[in-house]
């Protein structure tokens, strides 16, 4: 697979044994463990898990993959561990963990100054152009979240997970799945309903992130008092009225630069429109976060309602996200 092959002993020796105490955290693949190599370096294993719902393939997948992607903003894999039924991924250690573990902590997320909330917008927003345009492989991610953007030493953000990805050909602009994978409240509509993903899907899943980077709170499971739907519709509603800010964290409007802070929420919904052909490329979203040139004003957004099972596949972990939901899409008019 073209990546460096780790001795089993040596990663048990790393993670004392998979210690319960080196635990990080555990998503879709499986447990993740810190562990220190005899070099004295940091380093994260991803150990699959006989109950994941990813498997060998996801496995393979991510390592072929990411092993061929280098980019500051794309977390760096060191190599993989194959021993009897054992599969591991082993990445640089990444100290801060991930971005939701801030962000969404009343806390925490007064760590994150505008001005490091808005290089982590950039950072993702650059990684991502990278798979979509300047990489080898042409790669759509499909599950781009605030739990798969990882955070180094100085809070600069890496994009990781990429079990769930799937490369393009040079002139492939789309493609059908009857295998939804990902996570619900970051799905494009006619990724949900359809099975049809693209660098406009990934693009949409961009904007629920942006959202929610600078509102501090989620997309899936978002409450308002008097009001039903998501975070999306509620940014809708305070964008037909005129008073988008009231979006914002109040700590981000309290301390942060508010022209930007505006034009990012701009950004957010031009990324969720409804259809496709609407939503601007990566390319567009990097040109627009660095210059104060004028927005277009955003159309119909696409809303995700989660009603009755349907099959679908998720590559969620203990995030709160359902791995079977039915999922319908309706608009909001502009007036």
């Amino acid at each position: 697979m073209d990546v460096a092959v780790f001795e089993f002993g040596t990663i048990a020796q790393a993670t004392d044994s998979f210690s319960f105490m080196n635990k990080l955290g555990h998503g879709g693949f499986g447990p993740v463990y810190k562990g220190t190599l005899a070099n004295g370096q940091e380093i994260a294993v991803k150990r699959l898990s006989k109950s994941s719902g990813q498997g060998p393939n996801e496995f393979k997948n991510e390592a072929k993959l990411i092993a061929k992607l280098q980019h500051r903003n794309l977390v760096r894999l060191l190599g993989c561990c194959i021993h009897g039924d054992e599969r591991m991924l082993v990445y640089e250690y990444m100290p801060n963990r991930s971005l939701d573990k801030f962000i969404f902590d009343e806390t925490r997320c007064r760590v994150l100054t505008w001005s490091k909330h808005f290089r982590i917008i950039c950072g993702v927003a650059r990684g991502l152009l990278y798979l979509h345009q300047d990489s080898r492989l042409r790669i759509i991610h499909r599950d781009l979240k605030t739990s798969n953007v990882l955070l180094d030493s100085e809070m600069n953000p890496k994009i990781s997970d990429f079990g769930m990805a799937r490369t393009f050909g040079g002139d492939q602009i789309e493609a059908n799945t009857n295998r939804v994978v990902g996570t619900y409240g970051y799905m494009a509509p006619e990724y949900a309903i359809d099975g049809l993903f693209s660098a406009k899907s990934d693009v949409f899943s961009f904007g629920i992130l942006l959202l929610e980077i600078i509102s501090g709170r989620k997309n899936r499971g978002f409450y308002h008092s008097n009001q039903s739907g998501n975070l999306i519709e509620h940014a809708w509603r305070l964008w037909k009225k005129g008073k988008l800010l009231d979006l914002a964290d109040e700590f981000l409007v309290e301390t942060g630069d508010l022209s930007k802070l505006l034009r990012c929420m701009h950004i957010s919904l031009l990324c969720i429109q409804l259809y496709p052909e609407d939503r601007p490329s990566m390319a567009s979203v990097v040109l627009m976060l660095g210059s104060d040139n004028e927005l277009p004003l955003p159309k119909e957004l696409g809303f995700l309602f989660h009603k009755k099972p349907f099959e679908a596949n998720s590559s969620s972990g203990n995030d709160g996200s359902s791995s079977r939901n039915e999922i319908s899409s309706s608009l909001l008019e502009a007036r």
